[in-house]
């Protein structure tokens, strides 16, 4: 596992291979109010403000402030839910918040509430996030924005040591939470779309995807990102439009075998 100082440096590392535009952020899930890092903004009670979940990610991808959100400091329901800081009601539960507004009927609105990942009610009371170039608490993931040429590098960099491949359901509601739970549950990678919240409220550009790697393979990530940047191979891709281009030796070989006349 990483120290302090390795994350910091992986976060630079991150920001100048994979050019990115916004700072990839590191998350740690909080337990009690006493476990909220030195210098992190509570919305609520050093702004003044509410903020919903996806502004509070925002402000530590796009202007680098650590932010510490607790149940009182959210606007929006739908993290407190899937986060464990409020036990869901009984009206969300039965549906009433997707139908009829966003599915056909109530039984598909049940059926989002059913299989909407969620962590267990009371086991943490907040999260904390940070750039990660700067933070200064041990994360339990890494959050990266990025376009789909990003997006693509880091899937090509976080199978590179041992074929490890993402898989995952893709849900156009709650980003905060789609791309933070499932990790939590499940310890793997986790790709999301940037929902409607997250566009209106916290910026998230029409070119955006989110990559979101556990800490316990970061390692594995920043080993495939050095390979494939210093290869070449990595971002920004190197275009080039013309018939039958030069081919890798293997892939060759590999048409040859399937009878294919390249060279």
């Amino acid at each position: 596992m990483p120290n302090l100082s390795e994350y910091n440096t992986y976060g630079e590392e991150l920001e100048k291979r994979l050019q990115l535009k916004t700072f990839p952020f590191a998350l740690r899930f909080l337990k009690k109010e006493e476990d909220i890092p030195e210098g992190a903004v509570r919305p609520k009670k050093d702004l003044g403000y509410h903020l919903a979940l996806c502004q509070g990610f925002s402000l530590s991808r796009r202007d680098g402030q650590s932010v510490a959100m607790m149940k009182e400091d959210n606007w929006c329901y739908a993290p407190v839910i899937a986060l464990g800081f409020g036990e869901p009601p009984e009206y969300y539960q039965k549906g009433h918040i997707d139908f009829p507004g966003r599915v056909g009927s109530l039984e598909a609105a049940k059926n989002l509430v059913y299989k909407s990942p969620k962590l267990e009610y009371g086991k943490y009371t907040g999260i904390v996030s940070a750039p990660l170039k700067k933070t200064n608490f041990e994360p339990d993931m890494v959050v990266i924005y990025g376009n789909s040429a990003q997006l693509r590098s880091l899937l090509s960099a976080i199978r590179y040591k041992d074929g490890y491949q993402v898989t995952l359901t893709l849900e156009p509601g709650g980003a905060c939470y789609q791309s933070t739970v499932p990790v939590m549950l499940t310890g793997d990678c986790q790709v999301t779309v940037p929902c409607l919240g997250d566009r209106r409220w916290a910026l998230a550009g029409d070119d955006e995807m989110i990559f979101t790697v556990p800490t316990s393979r970061l390692d594995d990530l920043m080993l495939g990102v050095r390979f494939f940047d210093e290869a070449g191979l990595g971002f920004p891709i190197k275009f080039g439009m013309r018939p039958e281009y030069t081919l890798p030796d293997d892939y060759v070989k590999v048409g040859r075998m399937l009878g294919m006349e390249v060279h």
